[in-house]
């Protein structure tokens, strides 16, 4: 039953969210030990912690997504001068957005336009029920304006990029005008236009009472209104208090570039041309009624190891799933694979292939296990349609123990970290030792020294005779042993060549 509470008037309107010593087992493995934690109004916190931490369970935790383990809920809720036992009575008042919510609509197929997706946020449902009118349309129109997204309103929200929709997904929470913003890993895949549009609004908020909560990784990702900062360790809080240069220092240490790989001369622009694995030449990709490239024309050979980079929607996603197989190229064009030719399927390449996309973390079923999920990249699927051989056994248990995940192997991929799923998709991908690395957004939602561990590995495959092909918007998570560039822009090359020191002009 819901109690009278002190509040000033102005802080009446948002909620205030109280955690006293809670835990979180899951899976029989405890995740969160005795987190205390009050979030109040007009106060601004970044949740920071390694890849594993328990940021993302710990948000759920505040929205009333999952159940803290213990003989009772020790969480509570002001708003509206009264003080609610569970977040069930202030559910609809929290705005909560996360990778899961993102990868929801890839994994079961929600493809509604841009403006439809914002709209299921006045409603809080899913899917769209309703088509919005009046005062709601306007509210919809006026929130996609204001992030400046209209033009994609029309839209359909799979045809996006990653980045845009991200921000369609934020304009989705904002539109329902939530008394309390919880943001797990809000920035990543955004360009930096995009980004900066974010940490504009993030900034922009100082002048509110509305309390929010910001999870990252990297200090340059910390908004100037941020009042306080979180930090988890292994499960419990390391520091809980005012926004300090040194605490941010010591727990969101800035990326710098990687020194360089050392790779074979096979491996170095302007050496000797490698073997061909892919060539495409004047290919178009149409996503629905949107041209997501148009005229592309690439070679990729051994021991290459392309970046390509440009702004949400320049077609970098299209680009990669093309090459992969999942787009096929428009009459106009044309896409060559070694190996492949009529009567062989294009199945037998793809298991040549190491892929690591954001969309596979939402393909997967969430109960496989890590061990079985490597083992699927033997076949290039989605899970096994066959029990596994003593050699995908042998294989998995070499790539797990290669990326320092043998611990994980038993465990399944909804008791995961999203930056621990993403390691397990290196492993996957490296299972079968590829000819070919596709890498999307690769680094996206891990922490530093994750991230500095993967990049390294990319050098020795190199030098083994594969080629890579990576997208990214941080010039600071290009790996040293880059040899090529591909820039787009709305679909089409801007640049394409050998890699160009960082602020050169394209000749």
């Amino acid at each position: 039953m819901a109690k009278s509470a002190d509040a000033s008037p102005a802080d009446r309107q948002f909620v205030e969210a109280r955690l006293c010593d809670v835990s979180l087992v899951r899976s029989g493995r405890l995740v969160l030990e005795g987190i205390s934690w009050t979030i109040r109004p007009g106060e601004r916190w970044v949740l920071a912690g390694a890849n594993g931490a328990g940021k993302t369970q710990l948000l759920k935790l505040v929205a009333g997504a999952v159940w803290p383990t213990s003989a009772r809920d020790a969480r509570q809720y002001l708003w509206q001068g009264k003080v609610w036992p569970t977040p069930q009575e202030v559910q609809e008042e929290i705005g909560y957005l996360g990778p899961e919510r993102q990868d929801k609509y890839e994994r079961y197929g929600w493809n509604h336009t841009a403006e439809e997706v914002v709209a299921t946020g006045l409603y809080r449902t899913d899917i769209p029920l309703d088509v919005p009118h009046g005062a709601d349309r306007k509210r919809v129109t006026a929130m996609l304006r204001r992030l400046r997204l209209d033009p994609l309103g029309p839209r359909r929200f799979l045809t996006l990029s990653y980045g845009e929709r991200r921000l369609t997904l934020l304009a989705r929470a904002l539109v329902s005008r939530p008394k309390l913003l919880l943001l797990d890993e809000l920035l990543n895949g955004l360009d930096e236009a995009n980004r900066e549009r974010a940490l504009r609004w993030l900034r922009g908020t100082a002048r509110s009472r509305l309390p929010w909560v910001l999870s990252t990784h990297r200090a340059e990702d910390v908004p100037s209104s941020a009042t306080h900062v979180l930090v988890l360790e292994h499960g419990r809080v390391a520091y809980r208090g005012p926004v300090r240069a040194g605490a941010l220092a010591r727990w969101l240490g800035r990326e710098g570039r990687p020194a360089p790989s050392r790779v074979s001369s096979s491996g170095r622009a302007g050496s000797s041309a490698g073997r061909l694995l892919i060539r495409m030449t004047d290919a178009s990709v149409h996503l629905d009624e949107h041209v997501a490239l148009n005229g592309v024309s690439l070679t990729i050979r051994t021991g290459e190891c392309w970046v390509v980079h440009g702004h949400n929607g320049s077609g970098k996603t299209t680009l990669l799933r093309t090459l992969y197989g999942d787009h096929g190229v428009a009459a106009c064009g044309r896409i060559e694979r070694a190996g492949v030719h009529p009567g062989v399927p294009l199945q037998r390449f793809k298991r040549r292939i190491g892929l690591v996309a954001p969309h596979l973390q939402a393909d997967h079923p969430q109960h496989l296990t890590v061990s079985e999920v490597v083992q699927s990249g033997r076949y290039a699927s989605i899970g096994l349609n066959d029990p596994p051989t003593s050699a995908d056994r042998a294989a998995a248990r070499r790539a797990l123990a290669q990326f320092g995940l043998t611990a994980l192997a038993r465990r399944t991929l909804r008791e995961l970290s999203y930056g621990q799923l993403r390691k397990v998709l290196f492993a996957r991908a490296w299972v079968r030792h590829p000819a070919l690395l596709l890498l999307d957004e690769p680094f996206s939602g891990l922490d530093g020294p994750t991230q500095r561990e993967l990049r390294e590995r990319i050098g020795p495959l190199l030098a083994a005779g594969a080629a890579v092909v990576m997208t990214v918007h941080r010039r600071s998570e290009w790996p040293g042993c880059c040899t090529h560039e591909l820039e787009l822009a709305h679909g089409c090359v801007r640049y394409a060549g050998p890699a160009r020191a960082a602020g050169s002009q394209i000749p």
